[in-house]
């Protein structure tokens, strides 16, 4: 019982702090319309709040870890709160820089580092990977859901009342949070784990697999986090339809469902880093056939679709394999120091972005770039070793 109250409030604030910051490229072409600025100066904003929610959540994890990842979670959702409301009330560019920052902090707090530090410890070793791919395809759904609601706000209202409106429902996250109390620690999850915090970053920063991931999880980030925020203003610019752009950020979500549970459920069957570089590389070739074919309603909802496959599966897997070579004990603490590279590559992902647009008119610098940190990616996955450090030798490798 204490294990699904810990899965459905994770689910929960996950499904609601995705959706919600998945919106936020919603409001870039009326929000730099309003203030008069360039589209860099919004890229930059949401990077550093990007980057403040990579540079938290190490933090947030380790006091997940040792508090509890119910005050965790409860203390970030305040923060988160505060953020939004401030961003809805934006009148110069240092308010949405400031109030993007503010946001960073709250997504460190109920973020993946934290809730699927939660599940992991939690859940039996059996079943993990599932789970937390259950848990990230709340994101998914949260994506599907709060997108075309965060469009249909936009056009019944103007966009500050639209992020009131998003901020009330954003304020359910102290519920669930409380949740996550309940996220005890299995068998599985306490064994060989007579280590000290500064033990454990010992150890991890010794451990190659462990750097090759945190390098590979930055191109996650990079691809991401240019997408959300970029995509809608992208086919603003290839004069489609105000509704193509938030639809395409809803299919993403949508069929990143499907691709979370089924990478999760593959990762539990077999080799998890063979599927990130498989992963990686049809990253890169919806990225180069997106570049290639003509921009209709048709091709860029087919990507959006494809790409949502591909989308946040890199999660379960990624966090996977931490627990594979290190155990589930201090997970969300390294989860976190690997986000913060996920984190590194959204800051650039985003305002790389918006500078480029604003220098060249253009985002094609963006989508090449996207195709070969793919391919690289994919390369860099695969020395990754599945094997459990020493201390751990009873657990079964995966090579």
């Amino acid at each position: 019982m204490n294990t699904f109250l810990v899965v459905f409030g994770a689910f929960m604030i996950t499904f609601i702090g995705v959706g919600i910051g998945h919106a936020f490229g919603l409001y870039l072409v009326p929000m730099t319309e309003y203030l008069n600025i360039g589209r860099e100066t919004f890229g930059l904003a949401f990077a550093l709040q990007v980057l403040i929610g990579g540079l938290g959540a190490s933090v947030f994890g380790a006091l997940s870890d040792k508090y509890g990842s119910g005050i965790a979670a409860f203390t970030g959702t305040i923060f988160f709160l505060i953020g939004l409301v401030w961003f809805a009330n934006v009148q110069s560019a240092f308010d949405i820089i400031a109030s993007q920052i503010i946001f960073g902090i709250g997504v460190a707090g109920t973020g993946v580092s934290v809730v699927l530090g939660a599940v992991g410890r939690s859940a039996k070793e059996e079943n993990r990977t599932l789970l937390l791919g259950i848990v990230m395809a709340g994101g998914s759904l949260g994506q599907f859901i709060v997108l075309p609601l965060a469009t249909l706000l936009l056009e019944w209202y103007q966009w500050s009342t639209s992020l009131i409106y998003l901020s009330i429902i954003a304020s359910s996250m102290l519920l669930f949070a409380l949740a996550l109390n309940y996220s005890g620690k299995s068998k599985s999850s306490i064994e060989g784990t007579n280590q000290s915090l500064r033990e454990a970053l010992t150890e991890a920063f010794k451990t190659k697999s462990f750097l090759l991931l945190t390098a590979g999880f930055f191109v996650c980030g990079f691809h991401v986090t240019f997408v959300a925020v970029h995509l809608p203003a992208y086919i603003a610019d290839q004069n489609l339809p105000n509704w193509v752009g938030g639809w395409a950020l809803a299919l993403i979500g949508l069929f990143n469902i499907v691709g979370t549970l089924l990478f999760g459920y593959l990762g539990d069957q077999g080799s998890k880093k063979n599927l990130l570089a498989l992963l990686y590389s049809l990253r890169g070739i919806v990225f180069l056939l997106f570049i290639m074919l003509p921009k209709t309603e048709l091709t860029v909802l087919l990507f959006a679709s494809i790409l949502g496959v591909l989308w946040l599966s890199t999660v379960p897997l990624t966090s996977g394999i931490i627990t594979v070579i290190f155990g589930p004990y201090y997970m969300s603490m390294l989860f976190g120091i690997v986000f913060f590279s996920h984190q590194i590559g959204s800051f650039l992902g985003s305002w790389l972005g918006g500078k480029f647009f604003d220098t060249y008119g253009s985002y094609d610098i963006m989508w090449w770039s996207c195709v070969i940190l793919g391919f690289a990616s994919a390369l860099i996955h695969l020395p990754i070793k599945e094997i459990s450090v020493p201390r751990l030798s009873n657990k079964k490798a995966v090579i």
